[in-house]
């Protein structure tokens, strides 16, 4: 009788539901999990290509959350409205649908175009909603050779229970991607509405917080006062520094910069002021210090609390008259130069350990500028990322062209200790890295994928973490390649039977794909 399931059949169902329900409580990201679950139904069911998607609630369009046996250029064509095709008619009434021969349904509309060189006369289509009580989040879509009608209806029972399973991390993925799109959003009007005001050219960040730093940037720049910049190490002091000198009257006269902890206590007066020849025993000439040669324009004091106590008097007394002798010298000489010193140090402790005079202290802290660490503004990180992306594209001769999904969850989550710098370092690191035009969440240290779990699983060793990374890349590889291990292997640059051996070690074999180890 064509309505009894055959009992190895319903076994086969069980083995099913028990990975896809491990899989679901194992892991410590749900978000993770919708891949391994297309994943896993491609090992037990005769599955060709499937795919999850998702609706955006805002912009009310549907798109390829997760997919299997598709390629890149496929899921990106991947776009659906409500009511549009088979995906659009499931999302909208919130029933399963199922096409025996895809070549004989009208509204199957093959929009990602992986059918295009099959024969869908032989070939089955089965969608299924993803919901949260009557609410639709998505939904499943499989693509399997052509079923009877009471293998479909078995089919459609058990892809039924896994969009069921799967709701709340397809829940949590919409939630993700609504607040990815906003943030967007909200850069791109900050950054029109920026047009129109004060923005310096070198320094990126439409962030509440920068807004206000630029106002007072604006204010100070046609001043000649002093200017004090605080801030952690790498949250781009120095960049501050070259936008109020280049936005000043100033612009076209020099900016001379000289890091106070990187010369000699012996002879930091000598680069600062200059010395004459014959000063001491090295001086065979007369030199011009950096105070003279800024005449004119900005002299820029990074690390300033490391200026020894010694230097600090005399540097004080020229702040104070703008006039100085050159070591060795006799002779007054007169600058007109604007000041502008940085620290990552807190001065008012210095001061209170006497290693930091007072009153220098208040005659460089007349227009004090706090430079906000990278934690502060998160909503700066996607624009720096973009930013630097094409940046280092640019210098590494490499087209990158975006950052998924995971790779922007991990750089959103981490909370940058080393400022705009370390972000700086981590992009140009996955830009090197990056082989297919796109950063992944492999590319980024290992730092942050750490902190992305919470923590390292008890045990986790080295090669346990390796074999991660291999797992990763191959499902990527395999992802682009639409399943196909020989140009997977190739573009790898592996032979075909290391390719198998690989894709069996790491159970990501199937009927979906090319049996090469045989």
């Amino acid at each position: 009788m064509s309505g009894i399931t055959h009992p190895e059949e319903c076994s086969g169902e069980l083995r099913l539901l028990y990975e896809i329900s491990t899989l679901l409580s194992a892991s410590l990201d749900i978000e993770t999990v919708l891949r391994p679950v297309l994943e896993t139904l491609a090992r037990h069911i005769d599955m060709q290509r499937g795919i999850i998607t998702i609706v955006n609630r805002k912009m009310g369009d549907i798109v390829i959350e997760e997919a299997w046996g598709y390629g890149p250029d496929e899921i990106e064509k991947g776009h659906y409205q409500p009511g549009e095709g088979i995906i659009g008619r499931v999302i909208e009434t919130g029933n399963p649908v199922t096409v025996p021969r895809i070549a004989e349904e009208p509204h199957f509309l093959d929009k990602t175009g992986a059918r295009k060189k099959e024969d869908t006369r032989i070939l089955s289509f089965i969608c299924v909603p993803i919901k949260t009580g009557s609410e639709v989040l998505g939904a499943i879509g499989i693509d399997v050779p052509f079923k009877s009608d009471t293998t479909l209806d078995a089919m459609v029972r058990i892809l039924l229970i896994v969009a069921s399973s799967i709701s709340q991390a397809v829940r949590l993925r919409q939630a993700r991607e609504e607040e990815m799109v906003k943030l967007r959003e909200e850069n791109e009007r900050l950054q029109a509405a920026l047009q129109t005001r004060f923005k310096p050219s070198n320094v990126v960040g439409n962030s509440k917080i920068m807004r206000t730093l630029y106002q007072h940037i604006e204010q100070v720049s046609n001043t000649s006062a002093t200017v004090l910049l605080l801030g952690e190490s790498g949250v781009g002091k120095e960049r501050i520094a070259h936008a109020i000198h280049y936005s000043s009257s100033r612009a076209n006269a020099p900016f001379v910069k000289i890091n106070c902890a990187a010369i000699p206590q012996s002879l930091i007066e000598s680069e600062l002021f200059g010395h004459e020849k014959g000063a001491f025993t090295d001086a065979a000439a007369t030199r011009k210090g950096r105070f003279e040669l800024a005449d004119g324009g900005t002299l820029f004091l990074d690390e300033i609390a490391e200026m020894p106590l010694a230097t600090q008097a005399t540097f004080l007394r020229v702040l104070q008259e703008r006039e100085f002798e050159r070591v060795g010298g006799c002779h007054t000489i007169r600058v007109n130069v604007r000041l502008i010193a940085a620290t990552n140090r807190n001065l008012e402790k210095l001061m209170a350990e006497g290693l930091f005079r007072e009153d220098l202290f208040y005659r460089l802290n007349v227009f004090p500028l706090v430079i906000p660490p990278l934690r502060e503004r998160k909503t700066d990180i996607l624009l720096l990322a973009d930013y630097f992306v094409e940046r280092f594209s640019r210098e590494h001769g490499k087209k990158i062209h975006a950052i998924s999904a995971p790779a922007t969850q991990l750089l959103m989550a981490h909370d940058w200790p080393g400022n705009v710098r370390e972000l700086e370092n981590c992009i140009e690191r996955a830009v090197i890295l990056s082989t297919d035009g796109t950063i992944h969440s492999y590319h980024l240290p290992p730092g942050l994928q750490r902190e992305r779990s919470g923590q390292l699983v008890q045990g986790r060793t080295l090669t346990g973490i390796m074999e991660a990374v291999e797992r990763e890349i191959l499902v990527e590889e395999l992802k682009k390649t639409g399943g196909n291990m020989a140009r997977a292997a190739e573009n790898l640059g592996i032979t075909e039977r290391m390719m198998g051996l690989r894709v069996t070690k790491y159970g990501l074999k199937n009927k979906g794909v090319d049996n090469v180890t045989e």
